[in-house]
């Protein structure tokens, strides 16, 4: 698995992996991540990924990380006690 290519964001480090016969679209956000896998036959290039990768994606992606929080800080305030 590489990195091929990244897509620039002010709020998400977003990396574009090829392991095999499939891409990897790697978003992150501070201790969370995601990521999406596609076939090359449902994206045949870099450019390809880059367009799925919307404003409207992204704005979904930061709803989904919003979640995640609302997961991840109850979880490690009971872990410590608080």
């Amino acid at each position: 698995m590489r990195i091929v290519d990244t897509i620039p964001h002010d709020e998400f480090r977003i990396s574009i992996l090829k392991m095999n016969d499939k891409w990897l679209l790697r978003i992150e956000a501070g201790p969370y991540e995601q990521v999406y896998k596609f076939t090359t036959e449902m994206a045949a290039d870099t450019d390809e990924i880059k367009r799925l990768a919307s404003p409207e994606f992204l704005e979904r992606v930061k709803i989904q990380f919003d979640a995640m929080h609302g997961i991840f800080l109850p979880a490690v305030r009971n872990l410590k006690g608080r």
